[in-house]
């Protein structure tokens, strides 16, 4: 039996790939020279990036919560990570191309399919996800502090160890998405996701506006639009580049 979709997280995950749409038309400009801005320092670029993941990842544990309530079966859920973890690797693969100093080893896609293991396994701790993702998150805040006041812990800086979120400075990369703070907004999105199934499903099965149609297909089609809006903006803004120059 088809397990049934809920429009209210599609569209909430539509206007998550709407806004990085945006976001990553803006950062294209930047690098290829068109606008001057600075997205690894500038606060409203950096919030932005934040919020952006925030709103997938929280989509994502909500979309969890749906699919262990709905009973998804071992395999769908294999096949969806192997196909989340394969598009990890392009992205690896492709940011290595473009970015060498700086390629994505670790980047959304990545933390995606290690979080969503990681919840799959910690979806029975009910009330208890509430505290684990505010303990998540919080981490992040006791890192820095801990490297300060501990030399010995310059090692979770390194390649090896720093997709754990426990770093004393961030690596050079183009996206990255470690485990702290980013599995606590997950959590967040799973247990919230519980509640409303077990005491708001209101909240989930109202009727959209029809506004919010496009937002929902969108929302269902989100790893292909991952994939494919960033080499569709870049290689229609290099034509257009060269077009510009041979007029």
């Amino acid at each position: 039996m088809r397990s049934r979709r809920f429009d209210s997280i599609d569209a909430l995950r539509g206007v998550a790939i709407v806004w990085m749409t945006a976001y990553h038309f803006c950062f294209d400009l930047n690098h290829l020279g068109w606008i001057h801005q600075d997205f690894h320092v500038d606060p409203f670029w950096t919030l932005q990036r934040t919020a952006i993941v925030s709103l997938f990842l929280f989509c994502a544990g909500l979309g969890q919560s749906v699919a262990m309530e709905q009973g998804q079966s071992g395999a769908r859920f294999a096949r969806r990570w192997a196909q989340i973890a394969g598009c990890a690797l392009l992205v690896t693969l492709g940011s290595y191309w473009m970015f060498p100093a700086s390629f994505i080893y670790f980047g959304v896609l990545h933390g995606i399919a290690l979080m969503l293991l990681l919840v799959r396994l910690t979806g029975g701790l009910g009330h208890w996800l509430w505290l684990c993702a505010a303990l998540a998150v919080a981490l992040q805040w006791v890192a820095a502090p801990a490297h300060s006041a501990t030399p010995a812990l310059a090692f979770l800086d390194g390649p090896a160890w720093n997709w754990l979120g426990l770093v004393g400075r961030k690596p050079v990369t183009e996206d990255y998405v470690p485990l702290i703070p980013w599995l606590g907004v997950m959590w967040f999105g799973l247990a919230a996701g519980q509640w409303m199934l077990g005491r708001r499903l209101d909240w989930l099965t109202r009727a959209m506006p029809q506004v919010a149609t496009p937002l929902a297909w969108l929302g269902r089609w989100s790893l292909s639009w991952y994939m494919l809006h960033q080499p569709v903006l870049i290689g229609a803004m290099s034509a257009l580049g060269w077009l510009t120059a041979r007029a």
